[in-house]
């Protein structure tokens, strides 16, 4: 269970055997299960947990007081949540399950002692942090510049290469547990907008979508339609070169 953590974080250090175990300690507890569109922490409760995502899918939201919900985030398998936090009093946002969720819960004290004992890990993590930032960069220029068609195609885009990076993929296809519902929580446009979007992928055959099943049959076409270039994901090896 702890292969989609370690994809994502050996690209970024090298990390030990003794980081390999003292991880795999974390990923031993004793796991939690959310069913879909349960809540997994509301926003102004105390952040002082870390949770590692084992499988399926959660996502990170900001709701007005009216209803109407921004996706912010989207955790995948492997995703460490809430280890930046040791500085907030409460949540400012809130993290829901949109499919069948598995999670370890671990208090954020003794989730610093761990990375206080490995410091590898502990930069990992720390760069880890930078790469969510600059997906967050590139959210806000997706809601504030591209078009639509660009928005939800950069999107497509960008979970095939998370998925792609921690072995969830087959060929060009993925799984995506997500309704057009939530499609346009994510990229700020209607449902009837994104019914619309789809339609438009799909006649210019850059997208196949038939239930969870997303096909992306000529993924060069779609990033350039997308305006995507997948460097800001940092997926390749950059400990090495950091640590020379």
């Amino acid at each position: 269970m702890l292969d989609p953590l370690l994809a994502k974080l050996e690209p970024l250090t090298h990390l030990s055997d003794d980081d390999r175990r003292a991880l795999q300690a974390l990923a031993g507890r004793p796991a939690r299960r959310y069913e879909p569109d349960t809540i997994i922490v509301r926003e102004g409760e105390d952040p002082q947990m870390v949770r590692l995502l084992l499988s399926g899918w959660a996502h990170h939201y900001k709701e007005l007081p009216d209803g109407r919900r921004q996706m912010v985030a989207l955790s995948l398998p492997g995703d460490l949540r809430g280890f930046d936090t040791d500085m907030l009093s409460e949540m400012d946002h809130s993290i829901g399950a949109l499919s069948a969720v598995t999670l370890i819960e671990i208090r954020l004290a003794a989730f610093e002692e761990m990375m206080s004992a490995h410091p590898r890990v502990m930069r990992a993590l720390h760069r880890q942090a930078l790469v969510d930032a600059a997906v967050q960069r590139e959210w806000l220029l997706n809601l504030g510049r591209r078009t639509a068609t660009e928005r939800l195609a950069h999107l497509f885009c960008e979970l095939f290469h998370r998925l792609r990076g921690i072995g969830q993929t087959e060929g060009n296809a993925c799984d995506i547990p997500l309704t057009q519902a939530d499609l346009a929580d994510l990229v700020g446009i209607t449902p009837v907008h994104v019914s619309r979007v789809l339609q438009t992928l799909r006649a210019q055959q850059l997208i196949a979508l038939r239930g969870r099943r997303l096909t992306l049959p000529n993924l060069q076409a779609l990033e350039r339609a997308a305006l995507f270039n997948p460097r800001y994901l940092r997926l390749g090896r950059i400990g090495a070169r950091a640590e020379a």
